[in-house]
């Protein structure tokens, strides 16, 4: 792939630096850790050590094989053992599942890649638990897979916390295998969606929209993506004012976020990305219920992931045209917040009745997406938390995905299914449309008429705005925002954190098309 490449070069150049800092206390040995993974045989109960768990096993005189031995060891169950050689504190010995695993065109999911992330990401936690600061992970199959499991499951936010309070934050390092790139590749992709997941876990008192717009510049200017920050006198000229009018309440001004990489030709038409900034999202007037309030800090989610997918993208350098439009804004109460029964004129000129002053998110990317027709692009691409109901429909499992295009749609899937996180398409018809638009007084409603179907009538407001070209929706309020722990969520997500997806689903998505010949690396 175009990727491994820029991955030699850089590592000739030593530029890659230690992504977990070590801290060596008084002169004393580091803990190390040796993460290994175990198959279960097709057609028996025997268990079946990976290769480098194979070499390890014989190095030790065939004590690991020993030890597992009639111990239930299915995908995602791990024993940690002391006193295999004196190289290491810890062997953790993580269930991968059936040896035999492959797509499952059932579950839309490759099983080998996403069992190799399961088990590397329970085999590092359980060693970084038992305070091992250097951990050695098998690459099993997939070595970019391992990467990104061990890299995901290891991850915390302890930015607030009194350094001496800190839990083990470890070097992760491939252990016995040949295949460097896909390594790298895969902590660069992990690294991107656990830089999604710091934005959002921040609380919103210290991620306002000035601070989100400095956190973006600290973390894409030094790869070469071009920021600019436009204030409200610019929001202004240009006649934003159905964003302004959602954002005007607080006393933190919006802003708008123009991002632009650069990968692809001169005259290649790009890919524009816009994501919902709403750095705290009270509700407005329609407040939101107290339970789960603190949630939605992270209702920035979608523009958090923009960020990381443009951090991943210039480090791997995918040859891609791409421009984002980011809207930050805090939507609170306040006597000059919007009312209900409101309504506005957005940038291309429409009416809009403000209904429900908590479905802020589609009204400020309505002036986005009418401002992506500059660019010229071939495809837009929208990331937003934007319904609650998407996660009653879906829970965690898959991001609700609208497209107008089958091509488009396809790809997506196949990136979902390559990463373990998953997409599932939801209808982008006529009726709903009708619903959103049929009003008497205004060209479009930002409810819509009827009950249920919510996902879909915040695409078909969206498409009102959406350039003449294909088009891809994500509504990721049920993945995008704190692992719960139900279904869907991976063991390399622990509970009560933020997830950062679909970070890494949306960045191969845009590696395929990118480079359509290119096919992932299979188990």
């Amino acid at each position: 792939m175009f990727s491994r490449e820029i991955i030699r070069l850089a590592r000739k150049k030593n530029y890659f630096q230690k992504r977990y800092v070590t801290d060596i206390c008084g002169g004393q040995n580091i803990r190390k850790g040796l993460v290994l993974g175990v198959y279960e045989e097709c057609g028996s109960s025997a268990l079946k050590l990976s290769a480098a768990g194979n070499k390890f096993d014989v190095e030790c005189g065939g004590r690991v094989s020993e030890l597992i031995k009639g111990l239930d060891m299915g995908l995602g169950k791990v024993k940690v053992f002391n006193n295999l050689g004196t190289d290491y504190y810890g062997v953790a010995i993580a269930g991968t599942g059936p040896d035999t695993a492959g797509y499952n065109e059932n579950e839309t999911l490759d099983e080998c890649k996403e069992n190799i992330r399961i088990s590397s990401a329970v085999g590092a936690q359980a060693l970084q638990d038992v305070g091992c600061k250097e951990i050695l992970v098998d690459g099993y199959t997939n070595a970019e897979a391992a990467a990104e499991g061990s890299s995901l499951g290891v991850w915390r936010y302890q930015d607030l916390k009194s350094r001496d309070r800190h839990l083990t934050e470890p070097n992760l390092s491939l252990f016995d295998d040949p295949d460097a790139d896909g390594w790298q590749s895969g902590l660069w992709k992990a690294d991107a969606q656990n830089i999604v997941r710091k934005l959002e876990e921040t609380p919103a008192n210290l991620m306002f929209p000035s601070a989100f717009a400095e956190a973006a510049i600290d973390i894409l200017c030094p790869c070469g993506v071009h920021v600019e920050v436009r204030d409200k006198d610019w929001l202004t000229d240009k006649n934003m004012t159905a964003f302004l009018a959602m954002s005007r309440s607080s006393c933190n001004p919006a802003m708008l976020l123009e991002c632009s990489y650069c990968g692809g030709g001169e005259t290649d038409k790009p890919v524009i990305l816009t994501g919902k900034g709403v750095t705290f999202d009270s509700g407005g007037f329609c407040l939101k219920p107290h339970k789960g309030f603190e949630e939605h800090r992270a209702d920035m989610a979608g523009a958090a992931v923009i960020v990381g997918v443009l951090k991943a993208m210039a480090r791997l350098q995918v040859p891609m045209n791409v421009n984002a439009l980011i809207p930050l804004m805090e939507n609170m109460p306040g006597n000059m917040a919007m009312k209900p029964g409101d309504v506005i004129v957005s940038l291309n000129g429409k009416t809009i009745r403000i209904e429900n002053t908590d479905h802020e998110g589609r009204v400020i990317l309505a002036d986005c997406l009418t401002l992506s027709n500059q660019y010229n692009p071939c495809l837009v691409v929208n990331i937003a938390t934007l319904t609650a109901a998407v996660r009653a429909a879906l829970g965690s499992s898959a991001s609700a995905a609208f497209s107008t295009s089958e091509v488009v749609w396809r790809e997506l899937s196949r990136a979902g299914a390559e990463t373990g996180d998953r997409v599932w398409r939801f209808p982008a018809w006529k009726m709903f449309t009708t619903k959103v638009t049929d009003w008497v007084g205004v060209d479009v409603h930002n409810v819509g008429a009827g009950r249920g179907g919510d996902p879909c009538l915040g695409a078909a407001f969206l498409l009102e705005f959406a350039p003449p070209v294909d088009f891809l929706h994500l509504d990721i309020t049920g993945t995008g925002m704190l692992a719960s722990g139900a279904c869907g969520n991976a063991p390399y997500y622990r509970k009560g954190s933020m997830t950062g997806r679909p970070t890494r689903a949306l960045l191969q998505f845009l590696m395929q098309m990118a480079c359509p010949l290119d096919r992932p690396t299979t188990c």
